[in-house]
């Protein structure tokens, strides 16, 4: 209902329509593309002037809502057979804007390369190319299913002239056909509908034609590609393109099953796409591919001297309306790319995406210039926006020059060479390695400096001489505490004899372990006087020595008390005593033994703290 209500207000619009006389179509042959998400119309249109005037232009028209979807037209002279391809002319279009034409139609204006007088003929070619037209019917499938688009245009060549003869021959996939509209001279070869010849028909003629037919083509699109082209004077430009992806296909509905995918991927997924192909200039190298979980090994890339082939699969299979993100890095050749013509350096390199058929609804192409770059200017084959930024990198003073373009509904056509030009002083490639090198110096004799520099207190003012007090005082320190410590390493070679006793019921062995330990334990205490004295003598030492003094004390206590312990239970063993009855006798001697050892570790690690 809403397509013919939209067809009822196109009609009113044309029958309003002003019809341009002079010039007419004598022969239209239009040929429409559907294979991929892409549809591209080829028309070869052969005009004559049957006026008096010289006619130096001619109009296209499109409906207003499928100009909406128009990513790219461009004209062409068509050639003899024979002649070289790359030899075409290419004619100027822009749009243009008839007086009292109805807002339903859109006006471009081919501007010929000379006018043609009365009489005269001219043939050229069109290509227009659409996305986002061919809409999935069923909106949504599961993931069995395969998927079905559905296009509409017109039978008829709509043109404000009138046209002698036109055919229209439409390509679709070799896939199934569910519908499609059946006209006066329709025949069909295989996956090709032949519409005409039509004759003698009027300006603005339509004729509806609906197509309903598979189509599992991928169709990615790119909603956003961010693709920074950063010149390096040094070398090499290095190329990042981050990509937010969705499938613009029919909308997956159900679960999804990834066993059922991996037994029979082409039958239970065959409107997903499995991986992408971009293909890359040749001698391209450091390629890199990942996303934002890190770098993603389910690539393939090969290459020749002629080009060079990246195949990248995503983590997982691409169903309509998944969405992905990742991206893409490699590094270029400078010589391959830049070129130097009347005192200013230009770069020239392609625009769009290397990927195949993918749609990118906003491209933004940033070329990072080096820094000292000045008198910047852009030669860009088709319409868009540009603006100047700059970027900070490592060593930047006042930063890099970034040239920003931006251009929306982008598609392989536009995938064209385009010129930066700037001028660059070859001194200013010194600036970096001058201030590497003059930092290290820096460094370097700051370094000499500082060595050769005595940066200590003065020797006789009072701090010097306190600071000097204090290191004698933390010396004296430490060997208290070494001596402590080998008075408990000796105290516990006596509990291990004690062990050992009632283990072996050796009491010899023991009274000559109690012997040993005598003797070095007299030797550490005459190695702990003058240790003492020195810190009881010395002012530094005022606010710690009571802790020392209790530390000395306190292990002094726990020596007597294992020494008691350990006569006790010799003679325990020489009685013949049994071994509850030992354990009874010395058990309070025990209990503050533990407690005396507990303090002494406590105090050894206050003062270590201090």
């Amino acid at each position: 209902m809403a397509f013919k209500l939209d067809l009822f207000l196109f009609t009113v619009a044309l029958i309003l329509s002003p019809v341009f006389s002079d010039l007419i179509f004598s022969k239209v042959d239009r040929r429409i593309d559907l294979t991929s998400q892409i549809v591209r119309v080829s028309s070869t249109i052969r005009v004559e002037n049957e006026g008096t005037d010289v006619v130096s232009e001619v109009l296209l028209t499109f409906p207003e809502e499928q100009a909406k979807h128009l990513a790219h037209i461009q004209v062409t002279l068509n050639e003899r057979k024979g002649k070289a391809k790359g030899s075409a002319i290419n004619f100027p279009v822009d749009v243009v804007y008839p007086k009292e034409t109805p807002p339903a139609l859109k006006f471009y204006s081919v501007s010929l390369p000379k006018g043609l007088n009365q009489g005269e003929s001219l043939t050229f070619d069109v290509l227009a190319v659409f996305t986002h037209v061919l809409h999935p019917f069923p909106e949504k499938i599961t993931q069995a299913d395969v998927q079905f688009v559905v296009f509409l245009d017109t039978a008829y060549f709509l043109s404000p002239y009138s046209v002698k003869v036109q055919s229209l021959s439409v390509k679709l996939p070799e896939a199934r056909i569910e519908s499609y509209t059946k006209l006066e001279n329709t025949k069909t070869h295989g996956s090709e509908i032949k519409y005409g010849p039509y004759e003698n028909l009027p300006p603005y003629s339509v004729k509806p034609i609906r197509f309903h037919f598979e189509n599992n083509s991928p169709f990615p699109v790119a909603q956003e590609l961010v693709r920074e082209v950063e010149i390096s004077h040094w070398g090499s430009i290095q190329i990042t393109e981050h990509y937010n992806l969705v499938h613009g296909g029919a909308q997956s509905r159900g679960e999804f099953s990834r066993l059922d995918y991996q037994a029979r991927p082409y039958a239970r997924g065959a409107s997903a796409f499995r991986n992408l192909v971009a293909k890359l200039p040749p001698r391209t190298h450091s390629v890199y591919y990942r996303d934002e979980i890190g770098n993603i090994s389910t690539s393939h890339l090969w290459g020749d001297s002629k080009k060079t082939e990246l195949e990248i699969e995503p983590r997982y299979p691409m169903f309509g309306g998944w969405r992905t993100s990742f991206t893409i890095g490699y590094g270029l050749p400078l010589q391959d790319f830049l070129f130097q013509d009347q005192g200013k350096r230009f770069l020239n390199i392609t625009f769009g995406s290397p990927i195949n058929e993918v749609v990118i609804d906003r491209l933004i192409v940033r070329v990072v210039l080096p820094e000292g770059s000045r008198d910047m200017s852009v030669s860009v084959p088709f319409s868009h926006k540009q603006w100047l930024e700059t970027k900070f990198s490592h060593l930047d003073i006042d930063g890099r020059p970034v040239v920003v373009l931006e251009k929306e509904n982008v598609v392989p056509e536009h995938n064209q060479h385009f010129q930066v030009y700037y001028k660059f002083n070859c001194i200013s490639m010194l600036r970096e390695p001058v201030m590497l090198i003059f930092g290290f110096f820096i460094l370097f004799v700051s370094g000499i400096i500082y060595m050769h520099s005595d940066m200590s207190i003065s020797k006789s003012s009072a701090s010097y001489l306190a600071k000097l007090q204090w290191d004698e005082v933390q010396t004296v320190i430490t060997q208290v505490q070494n001596i402590i410590n080998r008075c408990l390493t000796i105290h516990d070679k006596l509990e291990a004899s004690l062990r050992d006793l009632s283990r072996t019921g050796d009491i010899q062995a023991c009274k000559a372990a109690r012997k040993a330990a005598d003797a070095s334990l007299k030797e550490l205490s005459k190695e702990l006087k003058p240790l003492i004295s020195f810190l009881q003598s010395s002012q530094q030492a005022t606010h710690i020595l009571p802790k020392v003094e209790e530390l000395v004390a306190k292990e002094r206590d726990l020596q007597e008390r294992l020494i008691v312990k350990h006569t006790t239970v010799v003679d325990c063993y020489e009685k013949k005593y049994g071994g509850r009855e030992i354990e009874n006798r010395v058990a309070s001697q025990q209990q503050r033994i533990t407690a005396l050892r507990q303090e002494v570790d406590d105090l050894l690690e206050f003062i270590d703290e201090i």
